[in-house]
């Protein structure tokens, strides 16, 4: 349970992360500041929601392919995000595959980072309880 609820706090830093830093490096890709939480809630639950599906299916059909499946997961979550979100427009293919692999890439480091971060909170904390 406590695995599941770093991944989902892991969806929603990267979304938060990513959104923003592809808004700014890809001029292709407008998002409003009012519509940002809302792009951020969509496509943090979709991201975790296609996540878990395409790796159980890659893991089950093909292992090979894990890598893989959180790059179409990302796609897939942008692509229904921009059609939900009122205030997200992607304009031309390239800005498209640019946006994917920026959110790709932030969500892979959050979900490796996050879990390491919480973990040494934790440590950190039972040392000052051991110390007191």
């Amino acid at each position: 349970m406590i695995r599941f609820l770093v991944s989902v706090l892991a969806w929603f830093v990267a979304a938060a992360i990513g959104l923003p830093l592809a808004n700014v490096l890809l001029d292709g890709m407008h998002m409003d500041v009012s519509s940002y939480l809302e792009a951020v809630v969509i496509f943090g639950l979709l991201q975790g929601l296609f996540s878990l599906f395409a790796l159980r299916m890659a893991r089950s059909r093909a292992p090979a392919l894990l890598g893989g499946a959180g790059l179409v997961s990302s796609f897939v979550a942008l692509l229904v995000t921009d059609l939900l979100s009122s205030g997200l427009t992607i304009d031309g293919v390239g800005t498209w595959v640019g946006a994917t692999l920026i959110l790709w890439v932030v969500s892979m480091a959050a979900a490796f980072l996050l879990p390491l971060l919480l973990l040494r909170h934790v440590v950190d904390e039972s040392r000052e309880r051991r110390g007191r």
